[in-house]
């Protein structure tokens, strides 16, 4: 039982370390690195949180780690693709964070992971930024 916790721990933490990149912050002050690395212990949490989950229920819901303009926007990006059915299930909706990261999806390929997990929830920000700045602005 210990040993599995601090397997989590360690994810946790190279999740921090990797894809927040927390080390190659240069900011000034102690405050200003502490309020930082909050942020991120935030953010590494939900990353490593969604891959467990997708883990152990990958039948669950979408809505329970999602928010509905996250979905939509997933649904959006599925269906610019070719032959791409809209996810129902949270695997289906993680599998397609995972690939705006760059994992493949391949058959045989293992669930995504927390790095790549990290890297496609960067690029859905990023979209989720530029739909709401252009609805705001064009609408």
């Amino acid at each position: 039982m210990r040993y599995a916790q601090r397997w989590k721990i360690e994810l946790f933490h190279k999740i921090l370390k990797s894809g927040c990149r927390a080390e190659d912050a240069r900011l000034r002050t102690a405050e200003r690195l502490a309020n930082l690395i909050a942020i991120f212990c935030i953010l590494s949490w939900r990353m490593f949180w969604m891959t467990m989950i997708n883990r152990a229920a990958p039948d669950a819901s979408p809505r329970l780690v999602l928010t509905d303009v996250e979905i939509t926007l997933i649904d959006r990006l599925a269906a610019s693709r070719k032959n791409e059915p809209p996810g129902r299930t949270l695997s289906d909706y993680l599998i397609q964070i995972a690939r705006l990261g760059g994992h493949l999806a391949r058959a045989h390929d293992p669930p995504p992971g927390n790095i790549v997990i990290w890297r496609g929830w960067s690029r859905l920000m990023d979209i989720k930024i530029g739909a709401n700045v252009s609805r705001n602005t064009c609408g």
